[in-house]
């Protein structure tokens, strides 16, 4: 006990009254429900295992995982969902550095979250004299954040999660690193003073309307536009301004693509949906407005061939990051500004009579997208066994359309990059996938906050070597009960299953061990196991999943020879042309 509350405790005792106080762990717990935060994913252990053990006696809703890094995941995914910041919470050192990866992941894809370590003493740790688990976890984190704070006064928790709260919302949303030492969690002081240190965060995430020249400007180069296309980012997803984008879609007549965590906010099979014509859409555009997408490797970085011949095109932007702008190519009207409000303002400055784009054009875009979803359509009906990805994805995509209310989360190679273009969406933040860093490993994560935010049934579309990242989380899943169900596609291995080793001493460094069952994994913790092995018995087994609502893992057995080197972004893996003579 401090001295100052220890004081307290003595003068109350002498006039013969009881004090009423808290400590770290409560203001802690409170300062978080006074901001409407409800729920923390995290992993129990030193110093932190009664933060969590508190938090749950107190209404909390605390989800433990196996691995901190997934945990995490579900928080980044969760501040996605909810536009408030997921909270992660972990042990010191490794487990710190555990859910640091989720951390600089959220920031990368502007996820709100907030990770909360528990550290070891600053006296030890500054002097590096050897303490449990001793780390400076605060510079560490700096660098792969928004913002990063360490508290070390009980009184100043209420400040210090204010501030972390409105650090993850406001202007471009991210990550923040929340850093507790163990010998805050038991100081005491004045529960009264303590209520009064709280902080309630005022307006976290202010609009930040755009200049009105901005909106004439970027108005006048649409105007100008014969060709002209939008493209819908995670960002506008993020917005929750659905209605104001579809509005603004439909007013403008012009052809839009969604990427992936886009893909719902107007429906892929809206007429104006470009999606199955990207190509030709990307590389004919002669003006793009990009709404809350960025333009870098997942677009090419706005030139190229992707592109068309350079100089063809003038990029109007909206973003609420300035810094944003010209980042890869020339942006002729930034537009800087929350999503919401920019959207509002185009509509406003269209008013009554606004021109829509030549019908050459929009025909042309249609006629791409019914020839490449014509060309698809048979490939996505071959009940082969066994499976391609193309026959597999085609039941998936069924299920989806009749069950338009389910969460999608989707990882892998081939597994992403042909689900991603073949299961069509049709409702906002419905598809949650790998985002800007094209990562490995947020399946699981993902599916368990996705359930835990929404009580929406998950569908969760796995490659084998994406699923084994997280695989242990099936254990988590079935432990909450949650209505997941989880598709591993099995081929054998990374890409495919056929590669060897040419001295014949080990398996190929991409291959696993053949014909695994990954279904008895979810059986062995009390979850439904299938193995299928057609199209036809993975629509079944699928289906009776999502009815039941009982956890589920589907090994779906996919022909070891389907699959192609690091799926669409083979160009991004470099082979060696030398040959050892």
């Amino acid at each position: 006990m401090s001295a100052s509350a220890q004081r307290i405790v003595d003068e109350s005792a002498e006039i013969g009254n009881e004090p009423e106080l808290t400590d770290g762990f409560h203001l802690v717990i409170e300062a978080l429900k006074l901001n409407d935060i409800h729920t923390i994913y995290g992993v129990p252990g030193i110093p932190i295992t009664d933060l969590g053990r508190i938090a749950q006696a107190e209404g909390m809703r605390v989800i433990s995982f196996r691995h901190e890094q997934h945990a995490g995941n579900a928080a980044a995914i969760a501040g996605y969902l909810t536009k408030k910041p997921g909270i992660c919470l972990t042990v010191s050192a490794p487990g710190f550095l555990n859910g640091l990866t989720s951390l600089a992941n959220a920031t990368t894809n502007c996820f709100p979250m907030i990770l909360i370590s528990g550290s070891s003493e600053r006296e030890i740790v500054d002097l590096q004299q050897g303490d449990y688990e001793e780390m400076d976890q605060l510079a560490i984190a700096k660098p792969l954040c928004k913002a990063a704070f360490r508290v070390l006064h009980a009184a100043d928790i209420g400040i210090a999660v204010a501030r972390a709260i409105r650090a993850a919302v406001s202007g471009r949303p991210g990550g923040v690193y929340l850093d507790l030492p163990a010998k805050l969690f038991s100081q005491v002081m004045d529960a009264q003073a303590g209520t009064a240190s709280l902080v309630k965060v005022i307006d976290a995430a202010p609009a930040q309307l755009p200049a009105p020249s901005a909106i004439t400007r970027a108005l006048d180069v649409l105007k100008s536009a014969k060709r002209p296309l939008i493209v819908l980012g995670k960002g506008a997803a993020y917005a929750q301004a659905d209605d104001a984008i579809r509005e603004l879609v439909e007013t403008s007549g012009i052809p839009y693509v969604p990427m992936s965590m886009a893909k719902g906010l107007l429906p892929d099979t809206h007429p104006q949906s470009a999606g199955a014509a990207r190509s030709l859409a990307l590389k004919d555009a002669d003006v793009v407005l990009l709404i809350g997408a960025r333009l870098n490797w997942l677009l090419s970085h706005g030139k190229g061939k992707t592109w068309g011949a350079p100089g063809s095109k003038k990029f109007i932007q909206i973003d609420i990051e300035p810094k944003e702008m010209d980042s890869n190519v020339e942006i002729v009207a930034p537009v800087v500004g929350d999503i919401g409000s920019c959207v509002d303002a185009l509509l406003a400055g269209m008013g009554e009579g606004w021109a829509v784009p030549p019908t050459a054009w929009t025909d042309a875009i249609s006629a791409k997208r019914e020839e490449n979803l014509s060309k698809m359509a048979s490939k996505l009906r071959k009940n082969s066994a066994p499976m391609d990805f193309h026959g597999a994805l085609g039941a998936l995509k069924t299920i989806i359309k009749e069950r338009p209310d389910a969460i999608l989360v989707n990882e892998g190679a081939n597994t992403l990059d042909l689900a991603r273009g073949i299961i069509d969406m049709y409702q906002p933040r419905k598809r949650l996938d790998v985002g800007t860093w094209g990562i490995m490993g947020i399946g699981m994560g993902f599916a368990v906050a996705a359930a835990v935010e929404t009580g929406k049934p998950v569908l969760a579309v796995e490659g084998d070597s994406a699923f084994g990242f997280s695989g242990m989380e099936v254990e988590t899943i079935c432990r909450y009960n949650l209505p997941v169900c989880i598709v591993v596609f099995n081929n054998n291995g990374i890409y495919r299953g056929t590669d060897i080793d040419p001295t014949g001493r080990d398996p190929a460094t991409t291959v696993f061990v053949q014909d695994s069952r990954y279904d008895k994994m979810m059986e062995a913790f009390g979850g439904v196991g299938v193995n299928v092995t057609t199209p036809d018995e993975l629509s079944q087994a699928v289906n009776a999943a999502m009815d039941s609502g009982r956890p589920t893992l589907i090994n779906a057995v996919i022909d070891p020879k389907a699959g192609t080197e690091s799926g669409n972004i083979g160009s991004l893996n470099p082979q060696s042309i030398v040959r050892k003579k």
